[in-house]
């Protein structure tokens, strides 16, 4: 997101600030005037209290429309639990959790690996001061690796699910990244199929968790989808068997008719979304912001943003359509800080669906967004640790922040090259040290099979590392 003065602003300052703040900026700007700095203490006004907006499943949950997601938790001294080691800010996550409840979420989603390993007993500490039927519980199966394959090994991430959780039953079980490709215990490269086959059908477990469902410990059976669409295309096929309760899908108005173009391994979640909605499947909604993307918008997204909602953040446009599709039934949402949870409940308190301007607002600006050579890098982490010791999701962080801010210039004769390739290699020293930068790939290919994106990790690093070569290469 771009000040008048051309400078970024993240998601978190501009709802400190407040929008009115913004607005009055950009319109004293466009009248030659000077902002007062009285409009620096505008507000957003308070959440309200009592609409939220709820969608109703098959089995009679009424479950908020916004899903508190807990793989960014909060860590003390700042910053979000699944960037960093520090210890996770218990007192702030439990004031979130307050917060939220007081505003009518309902709906709390995690898995094992979130917050490095950590969510899950978090939440289980933090929710035991709520009665169990006060709110709903969703976690995954997340066998990833080929030596919890087999059938005891899965059950037991499954017992440990509840036990850190603190509770007898699940409301919702996902089978978690199915249509991920990965390697066996020698090495072998498996398809997403195959991976799919070795992790819940050749063992038995999608048998064991489907008598657990019948005996009540799961309430809702289903699975979140990444990569191959075989394998969502199979899961589909096979409802009249296994009565799929849910899906979670990543879904959001640039991945809506541009997941393929943005990333080939992706599918479109307007196939995705159909596809679920013939059956009568509900929706759970993953990376409605695109992984951050889509709540710091380029000069042309927020333009025609706040021609009509000059208050709305860009996060906030983004939600209504995450939220806009009848058959989703919550929207997922890592809400690190307090404003983030703020805007977001206000967003859907209530939910106000899109107009067909609105809806050809969003479809303009994805179309514009999927012309950047951005790399689909969501932080999620499962890349890490590299072996050699980059630090991937920051290198591709920087990377896609420099294209956004016209950092990443390929004509040695444009007048904004010079300062281009300064703010790209300042940065770049600033955010990762030089022995973690992207020339030091070895091009090893560990991190492939973990990449939820299917990004050429590599390859990616290959290009970034001579790009950056040929800036030190250049006289200032």
């Amino acid at each position: 997101m771009e000040t008048p003065e051309g400078k970024n602003i993240t998601r978190r300052q501009f709802l400190k600030v407040g929008v009115a703040a913004v607005a009055a900026t950009a319109l004293a700007t466009a009248c030659g005037r000077k902002q007062p700095e009285s409009s620096e203490a505008a507000a957003l006004g308070e959440v309200p209290e009592g609409k939220m907006t709820y969608r109703t499943n098959a089995k009679g949950d009424r479950i908020s429309l916004l899903g508190y997601g807990s793989m960014r938790l909060p860590i003390v001294n700042g910053g979000s639990a699944r960037d960093g080691d520090g210890e996770i800010d218990i007192a702030a996550v439990k004031e979130q959790i307050a917060y939220a409840f007081a505003h009518g979420l309902n709906m709390i989603d995690t898995a094992p690996p979130y917050c490095k390993g950590r969510s899950e007993k978090v939440m289980g500490e933090v929710l035991a001061d709520y009665p169990r039927s006060s709110y709903y519980l969703s976690t995954k199966l997340s066998n990833f690796t080929p030596d919890t394959w087999g059938l005891e090994a899965s059950k037991a991430i499954y017992y440990n699910s509840l036990k850190s959780l603190r509770t007898e039953y699940l409301d919702f079980l996902l089978l978690h990244s199915c249509g991920m490709p990965g390697r066996d215990l020698e090495g072998h490269e498996l398809s997403g199929m195959q991976v799919f086959e070795r992790r819940f059908i050749e063992n038995g477990l999608l048998d064991f968790l489907l008598e657990e469902r019948a005996a009540g410990r799961i309430r809702n059976l289903g699975f979140s989808h990444h990569g191959d669409v075989e394998v969502f295309d199979r899961l589909l096929s096979e409802h009249d068997r296994y009565h799929w309760d849910v899906a979670l899908i990543q879904h959001n108005y640039v991945d809506w008719k541009h997941a393929r173009e943005i990333n080939p391994r992706n599918t479109n979640s307007e196939y995705l979304y159909g596809e679920l909605s013939k059956r009568g499947i509900p929706a759970f909604v993953m990376e409605p912001l695109l992984g951050g993307r889509l709540a710091q918008v380029n000069e042309f997204a927020m333009g025609q943003m706040k021609a009509r909602e000059p208050q709305s953040s860009p996060a906030s446009w983004a939600f209504r359509f995450a939220g806009n599709q009848p058959g989703i039934l919550s929207v997922f949402s890592g809400m690190t800080y307090m404003e983030h949870l703020q805007d977001n409940l206000r967003t859907y308190s209530p939910h106000r669906p899109l107009s067909d301007d609105e809806l050809a607002m969003l479809s303009d600006i994805a179309t514009v967004f999927a012309r950047f050579p951005e790399i689909p890098c969501t932080h999620c982490e499962y890349c890490m640790p590299c072996p050699y010791g980059l630090d991937i999701p920051e290198i591709f962080s920087h990377y896609n922040k420099s294209l956004r801010e016209g950092n990443v210039v390929a004509d040695t004769g444009s007048a904004s090259y010079r300062r281009a390739r300064r703010a790209f290699l300042v940065g770049y020293g600033r955010k990762v040290p030089g022995m973690r930068q992207a020339d030091h790939c070895i091009h090893c290919g560990v991190c492939l099979s973990h990449c939820p994106q299917g990004i050429d990790i590599p390859s990616e690093m290959g290009r970034i590392g001579g790009f950056t070569e040929e800036l030190k290469k250049q006289m200032i």
